[in-house]
């Protein structure tokens, strides 16, 4: 072979060869391109990774702080509701109580006052459902028993409080929460109790009979309506006579609708039934009793009940 030709057979295997590096060059820095773009959004990502875990870590503390005052917030308000309730008596009748509520708000409340020097006020409620609503409503009408700030109304009337209220507390008005209630009005000179319920259930009573043992009997019904589910409501009011000796419990619900280890519910006969063989306070000793009957340690539904001694 000519050497023209093999000089011109190797200058063209050279071209190819540069044209080959050429192209392999123009590959590898467009990979050192992609790998550059590459490492600037891992960067980008992680910075953007850790000011997104500062804005958490941020986020939960001030979750905290926020619960931490909800907390003490609910803890002063369940404060201010017991600090409402009347203290003990230790004659004329006397009285002793017990409140314990499933949340930190609870919807029961209760009172006990004179009237005057002759009528004995006595009233429970049971605001529906649980929370600040019900407690906020709850309280409203305590302090209106309370004071005695229904407008023309005869507070020694069971019958007549219960229609005032009514509608003074319309559904409507109040978030869609009704109330129970059992109110009554001892009067000493007679010895007479006159008591009304609107959908609440009935006051046991506790009496000794002549042959020393304890019976038991209900005072009022749960059949009634409740108050403020319709206006202009005449609630039925009948009275019974108080006898030395007598002992009188005025509860809520949440006493007795408690379910046992067995998944029966307990009755109010149920829970009447104990109490004639409490032989101390009657609220504590039902309360520990219902504890151990339903294996918890706390109740499903706010526990109130009043102990009163004639």
């Amino acid at each position: 072979m000519p050497t023209s030709s093999v000089a011109k057979g190797m200058a063209e295997d050279a071209g190819a060869l540069q044209n080959e590096r050429d192209q392999l060059k123009a590959e590898l820095d467009a990979l050192k391109a992609e790998h550059a773009d590459l490492q600037l959004l891992y960067e980008a990502t992680i910075e953007h990774g850790e000011a997104v875990e500062d804005q958490l870590a941020e986020n939960n503390i001030l979750l905290q702080q926020t619960q931490e005052r909800l907390e003490a917030e609910l803890k002063d308000a369940g404060s201010y509701v017991m600090s409402i309730l009347p203290a003990p008596r230790a004659q004329g009748p006397r009285a002793d109580w017990l409140l314990v509520p499933s949340t930190e708000l609870g919807g029961d409340s209760f009172g006990y006052h004179d009237l005057d020097s002759d009528h004995f006020a006595i009233y429970l409620i049971d605001v529906c459902g649980h929370g600040v609503g019900a407690a906020l409503l709850s309280v409203s009408i305590i302090n209106v028993l309370r004071s005695c700030a229904l407008p023309d109304t005869d507070f020694s009337n069971p019958s007549e409080v219960l229609f005032k209220l009514n509608n003074a507390f319309p559904m409507e008005r109040q978030n869609n929460m009704f109330f129970t209630i059992w109110y009554g009005v001892y009067k000493r000179s007679t010895g007479m109790l006159a008591y009304a319920s609107g959908g609440h259930p009935a006051a046991v009573l506790l009496r000794k009979g002549e042959d020393g043992n304890v019976q038991t009997s209900f005072i009022g019904s749960d059949e009634g309506m409740v108050i403020g589910a319709i206006g202009d409501m005449v609630f039925e009011q009948d009275e019974v006579r108080m006898q030395s000796g007598d002992r009188l419990l005025v509860l809520s619900d949440g006493t007795y609708e408690v379910e046992g280890v067995d998944s029966a519910v307990l009755t109010l006969e149920g829970l009447a039934e104990e109490a004639r063989a409490a032989s101390g306070p009657v609220a504590g000793h039902i309360y520990d009793w219902l504890k151990r009957l339903s294996g918890q340690a706390e109740l499903p539904d706010d526990y109130t009940m009043i102990e009163l001694a004639f």
